[in-house]
């Protein structure tokens, strides 16, 4: 009896002593204790760093010199000038020589370009020993074709009042057609013969920066606009071709490789003059000083190359 309860004394007494080792030594952790662990689910969609810029940046937006046509004017979506037919080529009709009181340039920016054909062609033949000064005046509008040119300059209010000699028109083949082109000219032509002047259609350039149309096929639209109206052609675009077959390093170009350098304007003024003269101009003093000037020796060069173009182009002698 004494022994069963001291047994059970003494486990009553191990009882109470596990229960205050429980509650008082040992530590139960909590949730706040756990570590936190971090996991990525991944998204069907992009982040921002995935998605490529479209929108273009300030460097790789063309750009456009601004023109002077007004505002809200719908520009034609520009095709490549269509090749012409082949056949033989077609003899220019003779000039006549002519020394005018006042000749009108009609043009875009090729006319206009280091201070403009008017300017340089008054200058030109103010060194000739000619028996009267000539003046010249011009009517441009930047990046304009012909159809520009006749809808929204005063070019044909200039002429009408019938004040000028002979007036040269320069088309921007490398933005418009062959068809639009001759269209205009005739209609420019019927303006001009109306008032007594005479017409020559300034032969320009092709685009190196564009490539779609070449020196060829300028120069078959011209002679088949020309013998067309019987009028005269200036054709710089050839002696641009013949100068840098002989003088690589005489750039005609501009870097933007379509306007004119000063070489390029000071040879096309002399096509100009040797064309509407039928005067060699070989031996004129004038010197342009613009855009780095032209020396005696590349003046003698590109007065040479008119000359030559001019005497090939009509047959003279």
């Amino acid at each position: 009896m004494i022994i069963r309860l001291l047994r059970n004394i003494t486990n009553l007494i191990l009882v109470g002593v596990f229960l205050i080792g429980c509650s008082g030594t040992q530590q139960v952790t909590s949730i706040t204790s756990l570590p936190i662990i971090e996991t990525t689910i991944p998204s069907p969609f992009p982040t921002s760093t995935d998605i490529p810029k479209t929108q273009p940046t300030p460097t790789n937006i063309p750009t456009k010199e601004p023109t002077s046509l007004p505002s809200g004017t719908v520009v034609p979506e520009i095709s490549p000038t269509p090749a012409q037919p082949a056949g033989p080529t077609p003899k220019p009709p003779a000039l006549t020589p002519t020394i005018p009181k006042k000749i009108l340039f009609i043009g875009n920016s090729s006319t206009y370009w280091n201070k403009g054909l008017d300017f340089l062609f008054e200058e030109l033949a103010g060194s000739a020993n000619l028996s009267q000064v000539i003046e010249a005046d011009a009517v441009t509008i930047t990046a304009a074709p012909l159809s520009s040119l006749w809808e929204y300059s005063n070019a044909r209010e200039v002429i009408g009042t019938g004040a000028y000699d002979v007036v040269v028109l320069q088309e921007d083949l490398p933005v418009t057609d062959v068809n639009t082109f001759h269209e205009y000219a005739r209609k420019f032509d019927a303006e001009i013969k109306e008032v007594d002047s005479a017409l020559v259609l300034l032969m320009a350039w092709p685009y190196e920066r564009i490539g779609s149309v070449t020196t060829e096929d300028i120069d078959q639209a011209h002679r088949t606009i020309q013998t067309e109206l019987g009028i005269a052609i200036a054709p710089v675009a050839l002696a641009w071709q013949r100068a840098m077959e002989e003088r690589p390093d005489l750039d005609m170009y501009r870097p933007d490789r379509e306007h004119p350098s000063i070489f390029g304007s000071y040879l096309a003024v002399n096509v100009v003059f040797a064309t509407v003269l039928v005067e060699s101009p070989i031996g004129l003093t004038y010197l342009p000083s613009e855009r780095g000037g032209v020396t005696e020796e590349e003046a003698a060069f590109l007065q040479r190359i008119a000359w030559e173009t001019v005497q090939d182009y009509y047959g003279l002698e």
